[in-house]
């Protein structure tokens, strides 16, 4: 079947299914949120380590992000979708029966190699579908980032109705009859492509997957270890060595995972940035907020979950109605930058919270203001990346902004984790010192979506007309 034969309601169909992809790869970063302290009881995680049951999956999610974007480019978009969802759902059931720790993490990361083939792939075939038509091409990327922090925060909402009702594994097998539904229905509605000649760059997926774990797990470990300890001090030199190692691999190849040339597209690099700053400001924020409603106000599994979901209707309201045609009238920089300073703003009134506040008084307002930052910066930053390169590296700027967003989460996370157990996040017993360390989580959170403010009023260039008005 071809592109062309692919009929107008056929594609709006696939676009759902599409969403769908994006909704459930991030959903799988924030569904175990609430029942992390379960987790934590029944495979024996320390307070420290808990973080790796998110990180194990974005490590292996963002880290082979760029391989998932050259396999789409090579094998055809349709192919890899196909095959990360085969991959999520055998990951899923392997995290969802864990009995030790080394098993569970093992399970999230083969769902973050799954996530990895799906992210660009979809993406891909968004651009395929839909990338003829300036107009249609804003309505369906609102619609794909909108899934994106709607499936965030309504993997929280899900995450506590499941462990609250049934019981946490379930929370991964939700995805196995998700799973075989778009599978079964893949052929029907995503368009063909064919197979491309060229080269696989393992290598290069290897050592850079390598240098963002280690980079994150020499981070995470640093308050425990010390900062200046050997441990530390040589874990980050090697993630250095290896991603330096990456890029002397990509410079080299005829045929790298990653065109270097490709960072000289203008604006390209810039929005690349912006989602990188963006999700290390947002993912922690909702990973410490979670952790302040149930370990500070006391909220149990469902109400917490449903008290994000304010959040998850803003953002939606954003993306789709607002977001779109701001950005029509005023362009990708203006819109990028305001959305991380309205983030920032958010995050810094959060960071005000005490261990005797209230859901309505002190998280509702600063939630929303938070979502609002996010939907009006997230649409125009995703669709500069995109649009910048050319149509034959679709799956591969996919790949790009796709990995820059996850990788500014795991390091935003890995850093401000370890920022905030410095300041009294670990001491779960002290309900004062834990709200200290968890303020200071936000704080520091409010400060990357300011810099990223900063940067991308600095970076990006192009006022970008030729966005539809939706």
């Amino acid at each position: 079947m071809s592109t062309t034969a692919v009929r107008v309601d056929r594609r709006w169909w696939a676009l759902g299914l599409i969403a769908l992809a994006q909704f459930i790869v991030i959903m799988d970063t924030s569904i175990i949120g609430v029942a992390l302290p379960r987790m934590q009881t029944d495979l024996g995680f320390t307070q420290e380590s808990l973080s790796w049951v998110f990180n194990a999956y974005v490590v292996a999610f963002g880290g082979l992000l760029l391989l998932g974007g050259r396999l789409s480019d090579l094998l055809g978009a349709r192919r890899v979708f196909a095959a990360g969802w085969a991959v999520l759902l055998v990951g899923s059931v392997l995290a969802g029966a864990a009995e030790a720790v080394w098993v569970e993490l093992a399970g999230r990361a083969v769902q973050g190699v799954g996530a990895a083939l799906i992210a660009p792939s979809a993406l891909t075939l968004l651009m395929t579908l839909f990338g003829g038509n300036p107009r249609e091409l804003g309505k369906a990327l609102a619609l794909y980032g909108a899934a994106a922090p709607a499936g965030g925060t309504a993997g929280v909402f899900l995450g506590g109705v499941i462990t609250e009702y049934i019981s946490w594994p379930w929370v991964f097998y939700i995805n196995v009859p998700i799973a075989v539904a778009v599978l079964i229905a893949v052929p029907a509605l995503m368009p063909r492509a064919q197979v491309k000649r060229g080269g696989i760059d393992v290598l290069g997926a290897v050592t850079v997957t390598a240098g963002l774990g280690l980079a994150v797990y020499s981070v995470v470990r640093a308050p425990e270890a010390g900062w200046g300890s050997a441990t530390t001090v040589l874990g980050l030199v090697g993630a250095i060595v290896l991603l330096g190692a990456f890029l002397a691999i990509q410079a080299r190849r005829g045929e790298p995972l990653v065109r270097l040339g490709i960072f000289r597209t203008p604006d390209l690099g810039a929005a690349n940035v912006a989602q990188l700053l963006l999700g290390a400001a947002w993912i922690p924020m909702w990973f410490f907020l979670n952790l302040y409603l149930q370990q500070v106000l006391g909220l149990g599994a469902f109400a917490s979950g449903a008290a994000l979901l304010p959040m998850t209707a803003m953002i939606m309201l954003m993306m789709i109605a607002v977001a779109p045609r701001l950005t029509g009238r005023f362009g990708a920089k203006a819109m990028t930058v305001t959305g991380l300073v309205v983030l920032g703003a958010g995050l810094f009134w959060l960071a005000q919270v005490g261990p005797d506040g209230t859901f309505p008084a002190d998280v509702l307002p600063a939630s929303l203001v938070a979502a609002v930052g996010m939907g009006l910066a997230f649409i125009p930053s995703l669709g500069t990346a995109i649009s910048s390169a050319r149509p034959e590296e679709g799956g591969l700027a996919s790949g790009i902004v796709n990995t820059s967003y996850q990788i500014g989460s795991a390091l935003g996370l890995a850093a401000i984790t370890a920022v905030a157990a410095t300041a009294g996040a670990a001491e779960i017993a002290d309900r004062v010192a834990l709200t200290d360390g968890l303020s200071t989580a936000f704080l520091a959170a409010a400060g990357i979506a300011v810099a990223g403010a900063a940067i991308t009023a600095l970076t990006l260039n192009r006022r970008r007309t030729d966005q539809p008005v939706a």
